[in-house]
């Protein structure tokens, strides 16, 4: 919320990326940025990887957006993928592409 306070809306989602590093390691979260994983289709680990926005105390990944479509359901279904392949518990994508962060915006 302070970020988006702050800054605002309308920059590309690298700059959200630095600002949100810069607050966690100001914080000293357990946080990890571009985590790679690594997908397994049936017996083989497949070539391509993803790599999540950043994972915060293991169990959370953040996904960084500037979507001025707002989230949609790709996303959603974007994040359910990337929860079973990390075996992470919690999801969050944050969009910073409006002038509020509410769900109605």
């Amino acid at each position: 919320m302070e970020v988006h306070h702050l800054l605002g809306y309308g920059f590309f989602e690298i700059v959200y990326k630095d600002v949100i590093e810069y607050e966690m390691r100001k914080r000293q979260f357990d946080y990890c940025r571009e985590r790679e994983y690594l997908v397994q289709y049936k017996e083989i680990i497949l070539a391509h990887k993803f790599f999540a926005d950043f994972v915060l105390f293991d169990p959370i990944i953040l996904e960084v957006k500037a979507a001025e479509r707002g989230i949609w359901a790709s996303l959603f279904h974007r994040m359910l993928n990337y929860l079973e392949v990390s075996k992470c518990k919690v999801g969050l994508i944050v969009n910073f592409a409006k002038s509020s962060l509410s769900a109605d915006d």
